[in-house]
């Protein structure tokens, strides 16, 4: 009687049912709990998935749609009469050998008829052999000879690139072109890819000798500036304009100027030194560390292959050449007193005579070429 009273007061277990949680713990439920739908795993992955690419694709458009315009740098000729730029003067000359041919590039000052400011250019073009024989204008016709560089912003406004003082070597069949300057109050504002002067390289291209012509690389995006930052202590640095030299052992040297930065308490700027830039891959470049006696400009450098010195010489206030000699690139300069320095001079310069050398001059001097 016990047993039959126990066997009905105990609890039902054969129709409950044992279910495991998500903790991985066992609870018990009753049987009219509802049973939870059993969703496939690899549906429920693969639609986060697709929402997770549709997220990434959108905002990935949305950034590109919301980013500016990448600036592009091209090469273009003038366009002459026709088009209302011409060419005002021609300043900065140099010659450059590649291969058999010689050219002549100048820096061109061009200017819109309409009368909305000039702008630099560089005119170039290459020499016959006649010229050994009779004297021969270069760059009569400058329009059909000049290229400028522009920032292409936007298609309606297009910024010239300065190109003043065209600085020019040449290392195997390749052109390098140092251009422009560097400022220290115009360099945070830069709309050229950094500060300083720019490099631009270039090819010769063409057939015979009345259709070839200089070729300049577009440069990249941004274009290779020689200083990405500000270099201490200077206020202005610009090419000498004409050429520069290729060494023996393969380094890449320009001739150029600067102004530095007076000293803590000065008022005025120091003034105009000449020294050198100079590169062995033409990506690192590297300014030396000697320089002239305040007051000489224009420098103009040679390698002397005997001694594999470099010689420097410079155009100096009080009306002297003084000419420098280096043989650790720049380093230190040592005035050559008693040989080359101060020997000849001309009269006493202004700052009217300084400013661009030959650029004041409507057109080139004709000029004699011993091929």
């Amino acid at each position: 009687m016990l047993s039959r009273v126990a066997a009905v007061m105990a609890p039902r277990t054969h129709n409950r049912r044992r279910v495991t949680g998500s903790s991985g713990r066992r609870r018990e439920g009753g049987e009219s709990e509802p049973q939870r739908p059993n969703m496939s795993r690899h549906l429920f992955y693969s639609a986060v998935l697709l929402l997770v690419v549709m997220v990434c694709c959108g905002s990935g458009a949305a950034g590109v749609a919301g980013e500016p315009s990448v600036p592009k740098f091209k090469w273009r000729g003038i366009t002459g009469d026709g088009g209302g730029e011409t060419v005002d003067s021609l300043g900065a000359p140099s010659l450059l050998k590649v291969g058999s041919d010689v050219f002549a590039v100048a820096e061109a000052q061009c200017k819109k008829k309409a009368g909305d400011g000039s702008f630099t250019g560089v005119a170039s073009q290459p020499l016959k052999t006649e010229a050994a024989k009779t004297p021969e204008e270069v760059l009569e016709k400058p329009e059909d000879k000049t290229q400028v560089l522009e920032e292409d912003a936007s298609k309606d406004e297009k910024k010239k690139v300065d190109v003043s003082r065209p600085t020019t070597a040449v290392k195997g069949n390749d052109i390098y072109m140092l251009v422009g300057q560097y400022g220290s109050k115009d360099c945070p504002s830069s709309g050229a890819g950094g500060c300083g002067p720019l490099l631009v390289k270039g090819s010769v291209s063409g057939g015979d000798i009345n259709n070839k012509k200089i070729d300049w690389e577009d440069p990249e995006n941004p274009p290779q500036r020689l200083f990405d930052t500000q270099p201490d202590s200077w206020t202005t640095l610009i090419g000498s304009g004409g050429s520069g030299v290729k060494m023996n052992d393969g380094t890449l040297v320009f001739p150029v100027e600067g102004t530095k930065k007076a000293a803590d308490g000065e008022g005025e700027d120091v003034k105009t030194v000449s020294l050198i830039i100079h590169s062995k891959d033409t990506t690192d470049w590297k300014l030396s560390k000697g320089m002239s006696a305040d007051g000489c400009s224009d420098p103009s450098v040679v390698e002397w292959e005997k001694d594999k010195k470099l010689m420097m010489m410079t155009a100096c206030d009080d009306g002297r050449r003084r000419v420098y000699e280096s043989g650790d690139k720049g380093e230190e300069w040592t005035e050559a007193l008693g040989t080359l320095s101060r020997v000849w001079g001309n009269k006493k310069r202004t700052k009217e005579r300084r400013q661009l050398g030959a650029g004041s001059s409507q057109r080139l001097l004709a000029m004699i070429i011993g091929m």
